[in-house]
């Protein structure tokens, strides 16, 4: 029977009992911010990769929600322009969790331990964790949150990642989508958990509403956002900080109100759907 996430899911999606501080990534040589709790000894640590055009200043909410609940976090603030490398922003982040594991953090009373470590991002930034972690040991956990096309291919490199995953996709597809979050969740090398969320989409993730208000381009979308928060965080605290209580979080077929989830021979089915129209012959080979 399916394990339902509601009971956890509703705490988790709110901020957690850590106070946090954040402070500035600029003297590791990367720009950026990281958000830590207060003091922590050998706690779990992950690096956070933006969406294409956002600055991490557009997700202050989840960094902090994330560092709340015991997670620090490292957000490079690289790669924001109209044509950014994708591959230059996977390495950026891959040089974040190294920071995270090699330093004292906060005012010296938090310390991450190295063998604790993950990757996460929205977007273009979801892609880029991906391609941080392929055939990287280091990394122990990925979450890929409404994951967008990359050059080299996310969907690709998804086959030599072998830390297990969470991959948030939409059942309410935005005007931009630009991902194949299900395909990239198939192909995994590793376990995965893929899910879906009814209201949420890639477009609304981010924190700049007044922006997309002005411009047109979506609604705030502040409930699906909160969801989000809540299933990564308890899929990282399970699978980084080991905490029990929160296993389900990385069973793949965990059920929760607004969210969807596909998992064996039904998220094949769903990543690669059969064409059905009067000309799929030509498609043949």
């Amino acid at each position: 029977m399916a394990e339902n996430l509601n009971k956890h899911l509703s705490k988790l999606s709110k901020r957690g009992p850590h106070r946090v501080l954040v402070g500035d990534m600029n003297y590791a040589g990367i720009p950026g911010k990281i958000y830590t709790p207060a003091e922590g000894d050998g706690i779990p640590g992950v690096a956070f990769g933006h969406d294409w055009m956002k600055s991490i200043k557009y997700y202050h909410q989840t960094l902090r929600h994330l560092a709340s609940w015991g997670i620090a976090v490292a957000a490079p603030d690289t790669e924001t322009g109209f044509m950014p490398d994708h591959r230059g922003f996977a390495s950026d982040l891959e040089s974040s969790i190294q920071i995270l594991g090699g330093v004292k953090l906060g005012s010296g009373n938090v310390t991450v331990n190295p063998a604790c470590l993950g990757v996460v991002g929205h977007g273009m930034g979801a892609g880029a964790a991906v391609l941080s972690a392929a055939n990287r040991d280091l990394v122990r956990a990925v979450g890929a949150i409404y994951p967008a096309k990359t050059s080299p291919s996310a969907i690709d490199a998804a086959f030599a990642v072998k830390a297990p995953g969470l991959v948030i996709g939409s059942s309410n597809l935005g005007l931009f989508e630009s991902g194949e979050p299900a395909k990239l969740a198939a192909n995994w090398a590793g376990d995965v958990c893929y899910r879906e969320s009814e209201k949420g989409n890639q477009q609304g993730f981010s924190e700049d509403t007044m922006f997309k208000l002005v411009a047109g381009i979506g609604s705030p979308q502040t409930g699906a956002q909160e969801t989000v928060r809540g299933l990564l965080t308890g899929f990282l605290l399970h699978q980084l900080a080991g905490e029990k209580k929160y296993k389900a979080f990385s069973e793949p077929d965990a059920e929760a109100k607004k969210v969807v989830s596909y998992f064996g021979q039904e998220l094949q089915e769903h990543a690669f759907p059969k064409d059905t129209s009067p000309f799929a012959f030509l498609n043949e080979k």
